[in-house]
């Protein structure tokens, strides 16, 4: 376990971070071997900030109309994460290494939930 320079455990160290902005695409590769694919509309709807997660997971926001969002630009945040600056505007979220790391290995149930919340509240993916 690493400790970054705000004195946070770091679990997962990324080794290489590409951001692919035709394919709205953020790879991230962790000193475990783990290599990660995450779309930014993934990325976008989890975005670990107070506006979609709230302050409870009882607050936690659906947000639709996000199938075309891209990625302009990643910030380093100390040596611990970075802020993801998406084209809707939204650049608050801070996705720290861990946050990345679980967001890759639980893509495919977040994607699910994110899909079923849509169905559910009679939104959609499209703007």
């Amino acid at each position: 376990m690493n400790t970054a320079e705000n004195g946070f455990s770091v679990a997962h160290w990324p080794t290489e971070i590409r951001l692919k902005k035709e394919e709205k695409i953020l790879e991230v590769d962790f000193d475990d071997g783990s290599s990660f694919s995450l779309p930014a509309e993934l990325l976008r709807v989890e975005s670990p900030s107070a506006e979609v997660q709230g302050h409870n997971p009882s607050q936690k926001q659906t947000l639709s109309g996000r199938r075309h969002v891209g990625i302009m630009e990643l910030e380093p945040v100390g040596n611990y994460a970075i802020r993801i600056k998406f084209d809707d505007l939204h650049d608050t979220g801070i996705f720290t290494w861990d946050y990345l790391y679980q967001m890759g290995k639980n893509k495919d149930e977040a994607w699910a939930d994110y899909l079923k919340a849509l169905e559910e509240k009679g939104l959609s993916r499209d703007p």
